[in-house]
């Protein structure tokens, strides 16, 4: 299960705002159980996040691994785990590891021999989310946590989701 993190598993900051450290990482609600859930059911749990703040010299890589590394700490308290993260620290344009192209997919599938996209879900909260998903092969859920309150590009994300959620913990319910 592939994972987007800003949206999905902690409250996403307003636009053109960033997570720079753990005091900014705001878990939601039910994420931790949701992921042990996913644990216990022998699912292999890779988080993939576009941390544009590297490139634009808001926080460093090395923030980031500490964000990170607090979370896998909040995590183990609640039973859970993440296996790994892939985060691209590029703008646009410069790699292609920048969802909705496949690098972090590919390093994760090195990492993880065992991994195949046809038999991978994407559970993201934005249209490129989706996009990634669907290029690959993967099933798609969207998680729209506020369907009243519309981002731009919400509705191309809808129609590209196989299923649509409010929340992670709806989602792993019925994925599982």
């Amino acid at each position: 299960v592939f994972l987007d993190r800003d949206g999905v598993l902690n409250e996403k900051m307003p636009e053109g705002c960033y997570v720079t450290s753990w005091d900014g990482f705001s878990v939601l609600p039910g994420v931790p159980e949701a992921i042990a859930r996913l644990n216990r059911a022998g699912l292999r749990v890779i988080v993939v996040s576009n941390q544009r703040g590297v490139a634009l010299g808001l926080y460093t890589a090395a923030d980031v691994d500490a964000i990170h590394a607090a979370f896998q700490r909040q995590l183990k308290e609640a039973g859970a785990r993440v296996d790994a993260f892939f985060v691209c620290p590029h703008d646009a344009g410069q790699c292609n590891c920048r969802k909705p192209l496949p690098g972090l997919f590919d390093q994760a599938a090195a990492r993880f021999p065992a991994i195949t996209a046809s038999s991978s879900v994407m559970i993201g909260d934005s249209l490129v989310d989706m996009e990634f998903g669907r290029r690959l092969g993967m099933t798609t859920i969207l998680i729209d946590a506020k369907p009243e309150d519309p981002r731009p590009g919400n509705e191309s994300a809808r129609e590209l989701a196989d299923l649509c959620f409010t929340s992670l913990s709806a989602a792993v319910t019925t994925l599982l």
